[in-house]
């Protein structure tokens, strides 16, 4: 179990936000191998809150995916929460903080990553939204800016009040913002941290890129839960693979080539379903490298699935090399 708030997890994992990747599409195949909770991709608070934005249809979540969470990214506590309160209207079960985004245009704005350099910003948007929303409302946070000690202290200073303030969750990637993803996850700051910070619920984030790995770091850091992103892309048999590992102790059998090929045409129909066909097939490119890693001829797959230059050529490559 893992319980965020009123929400309560059957299993310790949860599917991240991804920007640019965790669209319905995704979030419904995830839920269909077992992730008991997904996440709209990172959003800006100032869209958020804007009503024209929030009225169309990808950003909409849909009856069959609850409980489904958004993160938003900003840094005017105001904006944060009145683009918190909007996502909560239309739908949404949790809000999650972003404090914890490295991307170089992010850090620009002084959004994401960089207010772990500002304690007291971060901890006034968490209050705003904690008294906009009635939801549960949780954050992620990187374990500093940079390598410095006072950037340490500032992350120690953020989670700390965070759960002396009852947060209802606390994500934790265990790299500082400047190294993005160079270098391995610390995660002995994230077992340090569950004991620093009592009962408040800490998921683990970093280097989860297989079920082994995920149900390793849970078992050895003793965190709460733990969050898988990047692992997941292209990859939605990373649930089904962790949900068998925790409650049997083994990972469950590869799946066959007839299964993957039917997966991959499934998240390409539901694509083809939110965009047009240009954009469709142009857009499921980047699962796609992922999803010809368990072929056994990743490269002659990839190349040929990355030339389809409409839906109908697409779908015959797949059933093609997926001997559908």
């Amino acid at each position: 179990m893992l319980k965020i708030g009123s929400i309560e997890l059957s299993v310790p994992f949860l599917q991240a936000p991804l920007s640019g990747y965790s669209d319905y599409a995704m979030r419904r195949l995830a839920r269909d191998f077992g992730a008991p909770l997904t996440f709209l991709g990172v959003m800006l608070a100032k869209s958020a809150a804007n009503v024209k934005v929030l009225k169309k249809d990808i950003f909409i979540p849909r009856e069959d995916e609850h409980p489904i969470g958004a993160q938003i990214l900003g840094r005017e506590p105001e904006v944060m929460a009145a683009g918190a309160k909007c996502l909560e209207g239309a739908g949404y079960d949790l809000i999650d903080l972003n404090f914890a985004c490295p991307a170089p245009k992010v850090l620009a704005r002084g959004r994401g990553g960089y207010l772990i350099n500002e304690p007291e910003k971060a901890l006034e948007i968490y209050r705003s939204v904690r008294a906009a929303v009635k939801c549960p409302v949780t954050a992620k946070l990187r374990i500093g800016y940079d390598g410095s000690a006072e950037s340490r202290e500032n992350f120690w200073e953020i989670a700390e009040c965070l759960s002396a303030e009852g947060i209802d969750a606390i994500a934790i990637h265990g790299r500082y913002v400047k190294q993005r993803f160079r270098d391995a996850s610390d995660w002995a700051i994230l077992t340090e941290a569950k004991e620093r910070l009592g009962g408040t619920t800490i998921i683990g984030s970093g280097d989860l890129l297989d079920a082994e790995s995920a149900a390793k770091a849970l078992s050895d850091s003793g965190v709460d839960g733990v969050l898988i992103a990047r692992g997941a892309i292209g990859n939605p048999w990373i649930f089904r693979e962790l949900r068998s590992i925790l409650e049997g102790g083994e990972k469950c059998g590869e799946p066959s080539i007839t299964e993957q090929g039917e997966v991959i045409l499934r998240h390409f129909e539901l694509v083809s379903e939110l965009y047009d066909d240009g954009k469709a097939v142009r857009y499921m490119r980047k699962f796609l490298v992922h999803y010809c890693r368990r072929h056994v001829e990743r490269k002659r797959v990839q190349a040929s699935m990355l030339e389809a230059e409409n839906g109908e050529e697409l779908s015959a490559a797949i059933k093609r090399w997926y001997c559908l």
